[in-house]
């Protein structure tokens, strides 16, 4: 059984009520806040192990919690919705969510993705041959020169992918296999993002040179 905290942000009292009800058999504890002006505060002295975060929220949207969030942590977070447009799910994940699920949802599927996103956030240390470039699958951290950025839970994967295979082109197909566990309609532009903000973020290692490289109209390869 599992005893990991997870956040619910929903102001509807009835499906916040059915997520408890469904994480609860799985050993899930779980808080729930309905007003988006009061996560801050209750996350200054609380570490949940993953939150579930609606976007339209009193006080405060999803987005913006998300966003907030994220500069400081890389707990996963996955997004609940009623939008179901494609560049709202990209926001979500610009914002950087890990995962998204649009309303309504199965609550089964969302207790499965929860599980998924747990096991993502859990492992080992890996290291690839950067000349000092390392990643930390304990704090989702990238390390290089004495510098170190926190990226998010899918930032981490796909890194992960790519430099545990150097010198391999991955098409955006092969790679939204090995970072989701489960089945969802994503699409390339979701993985380019993706990539883009990783890229900026190893940008900051002051490496000899961005070891992520496009191959233009097939996808990425790793090469440091």
């Amino acid at each position: 059984m599992n005893n990991e905290l997870i956040l619910i942000v929903e102001d509807e009292e009835k499906i916040a009520k059915i997520l408890i009800d469904y994480l609860a058999p799985s050993g899930f504890r779980t808080h729930w806040i309905a007003h988006g002006a009061d996560v801050a505060e209750w996350m200054k002295n609380n570490r949940p192990d993953a939150i579930l975060l609606d976007t339209m929220l009193p006080g405060r949207s999803g987005l913006e919690i998300c966003r907030k969030i994220r500069s400081e942590s890389s707990v996963p977070i996955m997004m609940l919705t009623s939008r179901v447009e494609e560049s709202d799910r990209l926001a979500g994940f610009s914002a950087g969510a890990d995962d998204y699920v649009c309303k309504p949802f199965s609550p089964r599927e969302v207790v499965a993705r929860t599980h998924a996103l747990l096991r993502r956030a859990t492992g080992g240390l890996h290291v690839p041959t950067n000349k000092g470039l390392s990643l930390n699958k304990y704090s989702y951290t990238a390390g290089a020169n004495g510098r170190e950025v926190t990226l998010t839970a899918l930032e981490f994967h796909i890194l992960e992918v790519l430099s545990g295979a150097t010198g391999r082109i991955f098409t955006r197909n092969e790679i939204m296999d090995r970072v989701y566990s489960d089945y969802r309609i994503i699409n390339d532009r979701t993985i380019d993002s993706h990539v883009k903000k990783l890229r900026r973020k190893l940008e900051q290692l002051q490496l000899e040179k961005m070891p992520i490289y496009s191959v233009y109209g097939v996808g990425y390869k790793y090469e440091p």
